[in-house]
């Protein structure tokens, strides 16, 4: 069994509309989104044993907050990547739990394409800033994975993780 966890980076900073898209920093709301998603993966269990992200400020700023063990690969072609990009990458991957920390529209788009069935959830649609879902998957490596074959485990928000109870 596989798993893959498919994260947004959480929300950015637009105060400056110097600063190039690349380099934009997490704001205050995005760090605090980001460290909640962490506790809650790790007050689940769900460490990764595999981390592939986006080099972009905003994406390494979500998982070093995240606070996770593992090393990262930082790949340039999951900036700003379709989905079959994204995918591609996946199926490159090696060990059984994947963290993938990248942008949207791809990463909302792959989220949708891998998953067997959609989560009763208003915001998966649009998936918004460190929205993540949580997909299974019966194979024996990544090079394998296909389209409508993952079972979605989880799929929360931040706005989700504030609420009471």
């Amino acid at each position: 069994m596989k798993h893959l966890i498919l994260l947004r980076h959480a929300k950015s900073s637009w105060a400056n509309p110097e600063i190039d898209d690349f380099d934009r920093a997490l704001n205050k709301r995005g760090k605090r989104a980001a460290s909640d998603v962490g506790t809650w993966l790790r007050s689940k269990g769900w460490h990764p044993d595999t981390v592939l992200c986006s080099p972009a400020r905003r994406t390494r700023e979500t998982l070093e907050r995240l606070q996770l063990d593992t090393s990262p690969d930082f790949l340039d072609g999951i900036y700003e990547a379709t989905p079959g990009t994204l995918l591609a990458a996946v199926q490159g991957a090696t060990g059984e739990r994947l963290l993938m920390v990248g942008h949207n529209p791809g990463i909302g788009a792959l989220a949708k394409i891998l998953a067997t069935q959609a989560p009763q959830h208003a915001r998966f649609d649009d998936y918004p800033t460190a929205a993540m879902t949580i997909l299974a998957f019966e194979l024996d490596a990544w090079a394998h994975i296909q389209p409508a074959s993952g079972t979605i485990v989880s799929f929360l928000t931040p706005h989700d993780l504030a609420q009471p109870g």
